[in-house]
């Protein structure tokens, strides 16, 4: 598989930045190994960040990464492969010496044991090592127990690699301006072609076909239209039914990965018709609401005092308390550390790729605004360039 066939592979040089960094970290946590599995791309970033290839649909890409050697990648593929890799920088396996791997199914059950086995034929020459667990929801208890059970010895080191992950290179960043320009254009074109008598599902495809056809590989499109004084919160395609009238509120949430796979996310609130000054008032109070967040992150800065201080925000200004995540990392996860709520140990950092999406409902309207920053020295720079504005249309 030739390089032609890949969306926008990161460079070599960045994978093996990060594999440094991963492997200078690694013996003062006490480990010799790490392991991680990911099956989605929407919240299945570790595998990516280590090889590059996007685990999609359900089907488990499990990596075993030595402290002094190429990574293991454990697929679904045929019966019996086991592929030894020659050229290991050569794309897409940059970095991996083997592949390992057979028809897996997550609901399939019988499936899990011939797949723990080619984990355990892949840690092999690692007998008594201490293996690095990269993101406990994602790897499944029985392969985690049988390991345990074959002598293996456990550290959590999720926190370790998110840390190095969260801080993104010059690369990285050129590729997230990348997804933020592609959704301003996502955004257009819904805007643009959205009318009375259209479903909310269709206004939602014209943004997924600008996306598709501009390199997004994932995400989500989230909408909700209402007449003003009958608010909903946004939800996805199994409840975008509703046709859209005149005097509608919608809001539309482009919440995709681009090309290289890197997510930003942006969303935006459209009248059909004249917005009221009652609604324009609304509007300009979200984006108070964002500015007072965005200004509560420095480099250094808590994200729990951050949030604790936000929810006193909006109580001062008699909106409801915010009960959700209005705030967070993202980069190969669509959510992504760290995030703005009061049990994150995560400081900001410079570097970092920041969603800011508060909203809350009130009796009349669904208030939301979002939009991706860049954490600099001295603050947060918005990387979208869609208007920040009530869009009348």
């Amino acid at each position: 598989m030739g390089s032609e066939r890949l969306n926008s592979p990161i460079s070599t040089q960045e994978l093996e930045r990060r594999w440094r960094a991963v492997r200078a970290a690694m013996p003062e946590r006490g480990v010799d190994v790490l392991l991680m599995q990911n099956n989605n791309d929407y919240m299945g970033g570790y595998v990516r960040y280590f090889t590059d290839i996007p685990a999609t649909t359900g089907y488990a890409n499990t990596v075993i990464f030595p402290k002094d050697d190429d990574m293991t990648l454990v697929t679904h593929a045929p019966f019996g492969t086991d592929r030894r890799i020659e050229a290991s920088q050569s794309q897409p396996l940059r970095g991996v010496k083997r592949v390992l791997g057979q028809p897996f199914f997550c609901n399939t059950p019988y499936t899990l044991g011939p797949e723990i086995d080619l984990v355990r034929t892949a840690l092999a020459a690692h007998k008594g090592a201490t293996i690095g667990l990269v993101g406990l929801a994602t790897l499944p208890f029985p392969l985690i127990d049988a390991l345990r059970r074959d002598g293996f010895a456990f550290v959590d080191v999720s926190d370790m690699v998110d840390l190095i992950k969260a801080i993104k290179s010059p690369e990285e960043l050129a590729q997230i301006r990348r997804t933020a320009r592609m959704q301003d254009g996502a955004m257009e074109a819904a805007f643009a072609a959205i009318r009375p008598g259209m479903k909310e599902i269709e206004v939602a495809a014209v943004a997924q076909a600008y996306c598709a056809a501009h390199g997004s590989e994932q995400g989500l499109y989230l909408t909700c239209s209402y007449q003003p004084g009958a608010p909903v919160r946004q939800a996805n395609r199994y409840y975008q039914n509703r046709t859209l009238r005149e005097g509608d509120l919608f809001t539309l949430l482009v919440e995709t990965n681009g090309p290289g796979g890197f997510y930003t996310e942006i969303g935006r609130t459209c009248v059909l018709g004249k917005a009221t000054a009652d609604l324009h008032d609304e509007h300009a109070f979200i984006v108070e609401a964002r500015n007072y967040t965005l200004a509560r992150l420095r480099p250094g800065l808590s994200c729990a005092d951050a949030f604790n201080q936000y929810n006193a925000f909006l109580k001062s200004h008699g909106k409801p308390a915010e009960a959700r995540l209005h705030c967070h990392g993202q980069g190969y996860d669509m959510v992504e550390r760290p995030l703005v709520r009061d049990d994150e140990p995560m400081m900001i950092a410079q570097g970092m790729n920041i969603a800011c999406h508060p909203n809350y409902v009130t009796d009349r309207v669904f208030a939301t605004f979002c939009d991706n920053y860049i954490v600099g020295p001295d603050g947060m720079e918005r990387i979208h360039a869609f208007r920040e504005a009530l869009v009348e249309a």
